[in-house]
């Protein structure tokens, strides 16, 4: 059930990406026509070019106000998300002994395998799927900011510090950028986890560096989205899901039932000793 659900949300994603990618090229103007073309794309490039106007016709600084309206917007998706991969990480252990349980690969042992997590994520409250769910959102966002950057002329031929817009960063400063904070944000989250695995460790180095290898060829205005919404998660995760402050509080915890298990064998031992002198 896990993984069939996992394999619509993938699904979903790539049919959005075939779709949005055979869109129109035609400059965006109010004469647009179409849900995405006039109600999506042409309303992203007037709110970027409003927001510009309030910077100086400053479009690098629209494009980041922008950026930062759109994750308050979707605050509430990524708060959910955050805390369903909480409980998730923390049932963990749970789940790799039903793995080790439910080892036999034969048809019937799998199902009840599938049988169990789904019972284990429903008395958790988890919801398997959350965490695609800010995935599917932000993709047609990213994909909107770069048809209203590359479809609108003022905004693809707009500057920001040695930026055009419309075109990729030259010194690669911003692909830089993009990586590191996407690696920060990734290494923040995985940190607040009780367990690390190797997917997730991939996960965190790998996904850095195809943002870097994409951001080269993306026009800066995209790479700028990305760098200022990685910040953003950054921030994000250091104030709704300090890992910090969960190893810390975890780690309390263990130390408080060793101390538990210690006071309790203590008390065995010196009630032990009482009736051996009786």
């Amino acid at each position: 059930m896990k993984h069939s659900k996992r394999n619509m949300v993938m699904a979903a994603i790539a049919s959005l990406t075939l779709l949005l990618a055979g869109c129109s090229t035609a400059p965006i103007t109010s004469h647009s026509t179409g849900i995405w073309d006039h109600w999506i794309v042409y309303n992203f490039s007037r709110a970027i070019i409003w927001l510009s106007q309030l910077f100086g016709n400053n479009y690098g600084w629209g494009i980041i106000i922008f950026t930062i309206i759109i994750r308050i917007i979707i605050l509430p998706l990524m708060i959910y998300q955050t805390r369903s991969s909480m409980k998730t990480a923390e049932i963990q252990p749970k789940i790799q002994a039903l793995q080790k349980k439910y080892s036999s690969k034969d048809v019937e042992t799998q199902q009840k395998l599938r049988e169990e997590q789904q019972k284990l994520y429903s008395e958790a409250g988890v919801n398997p799927v959350a965490g695609c769910l800010p995935l599917i959102v932000q993709l047609p966002i990213l994909y909107a900011l770069y048809a209203a950057v590359s479809r609108t002329e003022v905004l693809k031929a707009g500057t920001f510090l040695w930026l055009q817009l419309g075109d990729k960063d030259p010194y690669f400063v911003l692909p830089v950028l993009a990586a590191i904070f996407t690696y920060v944000s990734s290494w923040l989250s995985m940190k607040s986890q009780p367990t690390q695995n190797g997917m997730t460790t991939m996960m965190t180095i790998g996904m850095p560096i195809i943002i870097l290898i994409t951001a080269i060829n993306f026009p800066s205005a995209v790479t700028l989205y990305w760098v200022v919404t990685n910040i953003f998660q950054a921030a994000q995760t250091m104030v709704i899901q300090n890992p910090f402050k969960i190893q810390r509080d975890r780690e309390a915890k263990v130390q408080a039932e060793r101390d538990r298990k210690r006071a309790l064998q203590k008390a065995k031992r010196k009630a032990y000793k009482g009736r051996n002198r009786k």
